[in-house]
């Protein structure tokens, strides 16, 4: 169902910047996502980053998916609306645009020009590209020795495999992360989001960014951020890293703890065919459940022998006969009762609905000046002194073009001679 805006908490765009990251700049020639939700958490603590595109073909998030529109619905993909559609409107606000072929020698020297008064260069391409162009890391370090330059790639800059395509399932793959999702009698499952491209590529690389300006700030010196996403996504495999060393045994698919072997900690189906989690992991939160629903002899079957599957199956049969003869509605004290750990599984909107996450402005809606509302996930990082703020919509295509090219001192005739050259 759709969103109801109404319900959502509304912020406005044109807020103040007080983030810790004011007076950084970031210039983005990444596409997509894993590099613009990057940025945009950058841009949500407060840097300037200035979106790069093709002036001819764009991020191609602009052109992927349905397109918002001011009544709140979603219009059809091959809509001929002007607004943004809701792929790029989730992962750019607070961004500027340049349209910018840094193919042409024209276009890379207005980079460069760009990267003197720049912090931080992000970019998405395969290892080398931007060499071969001669504005990699190499070729810039000297030039400028204090910018932190961070490169998002699939499998990283180094390696037998850096220069292979792939996309997030190639690395979740490679990684063992698809080996252990899925249930214990079936294939692997590939996950609802893409874990190799936000965890192991965003979020990382928004990691190695924040270290290496804490870094700068010490000595005054840049680096290389070098984020790998199908070693980000390994990385995500720390605890069953740990037991396969330990015990030398591999992770079973759907039968770990807390992936399906634990009756305790399990996905159970409801009267209404919805769906549940029960995540009483410790013996007190699952005594307290189990007293709950007047079945606390499950709790002594299960010490009894706790490690036998046949066991464990026997008394997620018993947990499943009871959730079948449940609604959501009749597990409503269990939901909201602090100690039982049991939780709907809510879908995206639903979730958009929950008190919880908009109590926390995860889930809000923004003021568009086009649109009027429209729902997104808010920031997810909460600093009391400097805190996050959305300053602008995400931006047109190249919208900021010739007011960026005026504040690097190039006047209008040099402009229309870069347009000419299809430099911008």
């Amino acid at each position: 169902m759709p969103i109801d805006v109404k319900k959502l908490q509304k912020r406005s765009y044109g807020e103040t910047n007080r983030g810790p990251l004011a007076g950084i700049r970031v210039v983005d020639l990444s596409l997509l996502l894993p590099g613009p939700l990057c940025s945009m958490h950058l841009a949500d603590m407060g840097a300037e980053v200035i979106k790069i595109e093709n002036p001819r073909v764009p991020d191609m998030t602009r052109l992927m998916g349905a397109k918002l529109a001011p009544d709140g619905e979603s219009l059809n993909p091959d809509s001929k609306s002007k607004h943004p559609t809701g792929l790029f409107y989730s992962v750019n606000r607070n961004k500027k645009s340049i349209s910018l072929n840094i193919k042409r020698a024209e276009g890379r020297e207005v980079l460069l020009k760009l990267l003197e008064t720049a912090d931080i260069l992000l970019e998405g391409f395969r290892p080398n590209t931007l060499e071969e162009m001669g504005i990699g890391y190499e070729s810039l370090r000297e030039k400028f020795p204090s910018l932190i330059y961070c490169g998002i790639s699939g499998y990283g800059a180094t390696g037998p495999e850096r220069d292979r395509a792939g996309h997030d399932g190639n690395y979740i793959a490679e990684s063992g992360l698809l080996y252990i999702t899925g249930q214990a009698d079936g294939p692997p499952v590939l996950p609802g989001i893409q874990i190799a491209d936000t965890a192991g590529g965003s979020l990382l690389a928004l990691s190695g960014i924040l270290a290496a300006l804490f870094h700068r700030e010490r000595t005054g010196q840049g680096q290389f951020v070098d984020t790998g996403m199908m070693d980000g996504a390994f990385s995500l495999l720390s605890i069953h890293s740990g037991e396969l060393a330990a015990a030398g045994k591999l992770p079973e698919r759907g039968q770990m703890d807390l992936s399906g072997g634990l009756p305790n900690y399990s996905v159970y189906r409801t009267k209404e065919n919805r769906y549940v989690m029960l995540g009483a992991l410790e013996g007190n939160f699952f005594r307290t459940f189990l007293k709950n629903i007047g079945r606390e002899e499950l709790m002594e079957q299960l010490q009894a022998d706790p490690d036998s599957m046949e066991n464990r199956d026997r008394i997620r049969g018993e947990l499943q006969d009871y959730f079948s003869g449940k609604t959501y509605q009749d597990l409503q004290p269990l939901f909201q009762h602090t100690d039982c750990c049991l939780t709907p599984v809510l879908s995206p909107d639903e979730a958009f609905h929950s008190e919880q996450l908009q109590a926390r402005q995860a889930a809000i809606a923004l003021e568009d000046p086009e649109l009027g509302p429209v729902p997104v996930t808010g920031s997810p990082f909460h600093l009391s002194e400097s805190p996050i703020s959305y300053r602008s919509a995400p931006p047109g295509h190249g919208q900021d073009t010739e007011a960026i090219l005026e504040s690097l001192g190039y006047d209008q005739q040099a402009i229309s001679d870069l347009r000419k050259r299809r430099a911008i």
